[in-house]
């Protein structure tokens, strides 16, 4: 018991006390206004302002000038990937991701690959987010604390995983501060450059055509082109947080279209400013590249370098500080989207089902779990090194941007006739697919060779274990048919057995079957039915335990927990009201919960206390080769449940169920 104790303290210490679904706020104390949803979701695109900026930059190598069109094509490519997603938004109030877009708008196997796709990217956004932060932070400190960046950088993933599983609300509360202090110091940088060197404007422009004859006179003008496309490509982990914000609906606050499109509007006009004014920046200020710094904290240098007295040291230290916090913070876009496409793939059963359930703390912990493990391991294979992530990131983001804007497009042609405004919005749309196109193939020409191929590797290798996973559970559904049929058998039975007009008479003493289904279905009939035959005439009272899980397909607001209350209250009711023909005392017991283990125990020992004498039923589906796989797809709950049940001195016998 103290051992209990003790690891109960030491769960609220670091995660918290569990939440009530009793509280009808609940849903308002864990989603996210719009400034609070730019932080969480937002930050992942805003802080690639840290990295992408900087690798667009160095790729023009002999030609910083030509930057200038640079900045000029990712402002562009922000806006339009941002209205795109906005009527993405609109389209799937409850989140629009882009696994769900594929899926429902193109097929369920284009889905899959969407959502494959995403899912490594998300762990590279906790990878690469996680690695540059720790750059940013010992880019300001000697060169003899380098050793110590690689243990800071493991433990910000530990701390972050840690932060996540506590719940979204209080992983993004504690951020806010040091992201408003990252918006602001780079938003004065910027501000500071230009309103010092307005006079230089004319000047850009004019050196912008130079050196683009000088360019054109070396390279030709194909080799223009060519330096161009580099520059834009590599520079393209800038756009892969915007995806987030449509994926994250969820977790927003009522009414979510609304506060989506806002938090995009937030999101994309912070980052096109950022982006684009610290590309010219680099050119205003003639900044080159300096070995264990980052960009951004050698043109900070070069705009404060005439400030008096320490007030330069000062400034860069607290901007580069708010860089590397606000790229732990653009881990969060990996640990609150990274779970939520991996539960939605696994209620679709891409994925095994216990990726869906939910924490105490209403957060999917199985997943966040995974993605932060996934990303140490990715750390740990890179050392942290921020150019080999940089060149495994972003090519699947743009597979998903791609996918998710075909899917639109074919939805506004399809139902042109149905909406009246079909042709803006296919146009914004067929213009982001056309983008999102070239960039992925820019992308891949540019990154394959160089590592880009581990990525699509791994993302080929992902889909591949899905669609065994789905072939598993689609067998095992086909091999249950049987019980569907013996289901339909139990309801002709029990419509030809009409109520007693005398209700049975209960007897607490008496002996007592209490069964534990999972619904009104085969696997639960067929557990009834061999309680009954191999103890014919031994139970005199039938209790039906039931407990509602809440996992993330049902999570979705009061209306929905309601449903699911009255759902499991109807199921439960079926088998007793079937009983109650037959002759015997039966009752329904139900609760909800994101436990079933807690919450079946509990709800046992209350049944105990009536029905003394009470013997705990439970089926198991028991395949003919039981494998690793098979445990891994199954989760066996029953068996966990028996382990509880013996502690608490009850009896529990499991009913196989062969398969």
């Amino acid at each position: 018991m103290k051992i209990l104790n003790w690891s109960s303290w030491i769960k609220t210490l670091f995660i918290g006390k569990a939440r009530s679904l009793s509280d009808e706020k609940i849903f308002h104390k864990i989603s996210l206004i719009a400034v609070f949803a730019w932080i969480g979701l937002g930050a992942d695109g805003l802080s690639s302002s840290c990295y992408g900026p900087e690798e667009a930059f160095k790729a023009l190598g002999a030609h910083p000038a030509l930057v200038t069109l640079i900045a000029i094509a990712c402002i562009v490519t922000i806006a339009v990937i941002c209205t795109s997603y906005s009527q993405i938004i609109e389209l799937f109030p409850s989140g629009g991701g882009g696994y769900l877009v594929a899926s429902k708008l193109l097929s369920p196997v284009i889905g899959v690959v969407s959502g494959c796709a995403l899912l490594v990217d998300y762990v590279l956004t906790i990878a690469i987010s996680i690695a540059s932060g720790a750059d940013a932070l010992f880019s300001i400190l000697p060169s003899v604390y380098q050793v110590g960046k690689f243990p800071v950088a493991i433990f910000g993933v530990v701390f972050l995983i840690c932060m996540n599983l506590r719940g979204v609300r209080e992983s993004v509360l504690v951020w806010a501060p040091v992201f408003f202090l990252f918006v602001g110091t780079h938003a004065f940088a910027i501000l500071f450059a230009f309103s010092t060197h307005v006079w230089e404007v004319p000047v850009i422009v004019v050196n912008t055509v130079k050196d683009m004859h000088v360019a054109c006179s070396e390279l030709g003008w194909f080799g223009v082109l060519l330096l161009l496309v580099r520059s834009y490509s590599v520079g393209a982990g800038t756009y892969t947080g915007i995806e987030a914000v449509s994926n994250g609906l969820p977790i927003l606050r009522e009414p979510r279209v609304a506060t989506g499109k806002r938090t995009m509007l937030y999101m994309g006009f912070s980052l096109g400013l950022t982006v684009g004014g610290l590309l010219l920046a680099y050119l205003l200020y003639h900044v080159i590249p300096q070995e264990g710094k980052t960009l951004n904290a050698v043109l900070f240098e070069k705009i404060t370098e005439s400030w008096p007295g320490s007030l330069s040291k000062i400034f860069v230290s607290v901007a580069m500080i708010s860089a590397s916090s606000l790229l732990f913070v653009a881990a969060q876009a990996g640990f609150l989207d990274g779970p939520r496409v991996l539960s939605s793939m696994a209620l679709d059963r891409w994925f095994p089902s216990r990726f869906a359930s939910l924490s105490d703390r209403f957060v999917t912990q199985n997943g966040v779990l995974m993605m932060g493990i996934a990303a140490l391991i990715v750390l740990l294979m890179t050392r942290g090194s921020v150019g080999l992530l940089v060149v495994l990131y972003s090519i699947n983001v743009f597979i998903t941007f791609t996918i998710s804007q075909l899917g639109m497009v074919r939805h506004w042609w399809s139902n042109r006739t149905q909406v009246s405004t079909w042709r803006r919005k296919l146009i914004i749309n067929s213009v982001g697919f056309c983008l999102t196109t070239f960039i992925l193939i820019s992308l891949c020409t540019v990154k394959f060779w160089s590592g880009g191929w581990v990525t699509l590797l791994a993302t080929g290798l992902l889909v591949g274990v899905a669609f065994l996973i789905r072939r598993h559970y689609r067998l095992t559904t086909r091999q249950l048919s049987r019980l569907e049929e013996l289901q339909r058998q139990f309801d002709d039975d029990s419509c030809r057995k009409p109520m007693p007009v005398t209700p049975p008479v209960c007897d607490p003493m008496a002996k007592t079957a209490v069964i534990l289904v999972n619904g009104y279905n085969g696997l639960g009939v067929h557990t009834l039915l061999a309680i009954i035959r191999m103890f014919p005439g031994v139970f005199r009272n039938f209790v039906f335990l039931h407990v509602g899980v809440i996992d993330a397909g049902n999570f979705k607001g009061a209306d929905e927990i309601t449903r699911l209350r009255l759902h499991i209250e109807q199921d439960a009711r079926k088998y007793a009201d079937h009983m109650k023909r037959r002759g015997y005392y039966a009752e329904s017991v139900t609760e909800i919960g994101t436990d079933i283990i807690e919450s079946a125990g509990e709800l046992g020992m209350r049944v105990l206390k009536q029905f003394p004498h009470a013997v705990f039923f439970g089926g198991q589906l028991v395949f003919a080769n039981e494998s690793l796989v098979t445990r891994l797809l199954h989760n066996f709950v029953v068996f966990a449940l028996q382990r509880k049940f013996f502690r608490q001195g009850a009896p529990f016998l499991i009913v196989p169920i062969r398969v």
